[in-house]
């Protein structure tokens, strides 16, 4: 840490030790070696006018409704992912329509790319729910999430993904491509293509990307391995 932030070995015991605060240059090179976000690092660093206009900048794009995210969007965020791809969703069933998404995903996979999958369990009072405040149908969504799970689980079986079910009542559809997400946000009475989406970018120093990735491994934490 010291090469490469070019201090002397005794100032990063200081910041180890002593709890000192590096300046923000430093903070920089230490939050990029350890693949961390600056405010998780030293969440009392930034100024609160510093920290709420960069946190207005991890805001790419907004889009009125799910369906009007171009499909060259996700192709590009998805061929991006050097690191991880992370989803958050009761069915997304519109992933189900591009028939290389497995793959896809299994050469990424391949390629070091950590695939993690939640999806919503159908057997859930969720998901029921969910169905009918859309206007579904009670039994509608499970039967979709059920087929999602199927379209899925050649990944889960060669170990190219791991897949879980969660219980959540789901305020947002999440989906990490590295430091790029885009966050589904969900309205109530209508289906979920038809609600925003937020375009994020992580930025050393926001808190919105940071929020939304926090959620994603809170509900992974308490997830459990589907019942195929």
């Amino acid at each position: 840490m010291a090469k490469a932030t070019g201090v002397d070995p005794k100032t990063v015991e200081r910041w180890i030790n002593l709890d000192r605060t590096p300046y923000p240059r430093h903070r920089r090179t230490i939050a990029a070696m350890v693949r961390e976000a600056e405010t998780y690092l030293w969440p009392n660093a930034l100024a609160p006018e510093a920290k709420k206009e960069i946190t207005q900048s991890e805001v790419v794009q907004v889009y009125p409704h799910r369906h009007s995210v171009p499909q060259e969007q996700w192709t590009h965020l998805v061929d991006q992912a050097r690191l991880n791809i992370s989803i958050l969703i009761y069915s997304g069933m519109f992933l189900t329509d591009n028939p290389n998404l497995i793959k896809i995903f299994r050469q990424k996979a391949e390629a070091g790319v950590k695939i993690r999958l939640l999806l919503g369990d159908p057997a859930s009072r969720e998901v029921a729910r969910r169905s009918e405040e859309e206007g579904i149908g009670k039994g509608t969504l499970a039967a979709k999430v059920r087929n999602a799970l199927a379209f899925f689980k050649p990944l889960a079986d060669t170990g190219h993904a791991e897949v879980r079910c969660h219980r959540t009542t789901l305020y947002n559809s999440i989906y990490r491509f590295d430091d790029e997400m885009l966050v589904n946000t969900h309205v109530h009475g209508f289906m979920a293509a038809h609600a925003p989406v937020l375009h994020l970018r992580r930025l050393s120093g926001g808190d919105l990307f940071e929020t939304y990735a926090e959620s994603f491994q809170g509900v992974w934490d308490d997830a459990k391995p589907p019942k195929w």
